[in-house]
C-alpha cells in the first residue's frame, strides 16, 4: 500500500470504517512467488464469515477528462500483470482466498452519486465510489488495451455483468447476495450509479 496515494488510502479508511480486517502490503520492494517476481497485491483482507480477499486498488477518476470536456467512462484498465499477480497470490494463499480488483473511483463535481448508493463514501472531502471484479473474472474477460504499456481492460458489457459493489465481496457467498434488493446496484452505466 502506498500511504501518499489517496485512492489507496480512501479504500483503507472505507475498511476501517466498516470494521473490516486488513492488512495493508508493503509495495516497495517485488515479491517472489514461486521462484519468480511477481507484483505485491495492496490489501489482504479479513470479511464477514469466510470472505477472505487478496485485494489489487485501481484508482480512477469519474468522469475523466478536462472539466470542459468530461468523459462519462467507467474506466476498466489496469496492467495485465496486475490482473494475473492477485489471482496468483489468491491463489498461493489457499481455495478460501479470492483475488479482487477494487476499482476505487474519485467522483468529481458536478457529478454526485445519490443517497444510499452502496459503497460510497467521503473521505478527506472527496467523494468515493468502490466497485470490484473478481480477478478470476477480470482475467477471462479482459482485452488488449496497449500493447505499449501492456494495459488490459474490459467491454463495457463484459463490466456491467461482472462488477459488483466492493462490499458484496465482503459477504461470504457474494453471488448470492446478486439475488436480494441490491442486485440492480452493480450496473455501471452513468446514469444507474449517478441518480
Amino acid at each position: 500500500m502506498d500511504r501518499s496515494n489517496h485512492y489507496e488510502a480512501a479504500f483503507e479508511a472505507y475498511l476501517r470504517g466498516r470494521g473490516v480486517g486488513c492488512v495493508p502490503v508493503d509495495e516497495g520492494k517485488r515479491s517472489v512467488l514461486g521462484g519468480a517476481g511477481v507484483k505485491s497485491a495492496d490489501f489482504i483482507v479479513v470479511g464477514e464469515g469466510s470472505a477472505k480477499l487478496v485485494v489489487d486498488v485501481k484508482g480512477r477518476r469519474f468522469p475523466g477528462g478536462s472539466s470542459q470536456n468530461p468523459r462519462k467512462i467507467w474506466q476498466t484498465w489496469t496492467m495485465q500483470e496486475d490482473a494475473a499477480s492477485v489471482a496468483r497470490w489468491a491463489s498461493h494463499f489457499g481455495s478460501e482466498f479470492r483475488g479482487i480488483l477494487a476499482f476505487v473511483y474519485h467522483v468529481v463535481a458536478p457529478f454526485r452519486l445519490s443517497d444510499g448508493t452502496p459503497d460510497s463514501f467521503t473521505f478527506r472531502d472527496r467523494h468515493y465510489l468502490i466497485r470490484a471484479v473478481a480477478a478470476d473474472d477480470y482475467c477471462a474477460h479482459m482485452r488488449p488495451r496497449s500493447s505499449r504499456w501492456g494495459t488490459v481492460h474490459l467491454s463495457t458489457g463484459d463490466f456491467r455483468r461482472v462488477v459488483r459493489p466492493f462490499g458484496q465481496f465482503l459477504r461470504p457467498h457474494p453471488e448470492t447476495y446478486l439475488a436480494g434488493a441490491d442486485a440492480g446496484a452493480r450496473r455501471m452505466t452513468p446514469a444507474a450509479i449517478i441518480e
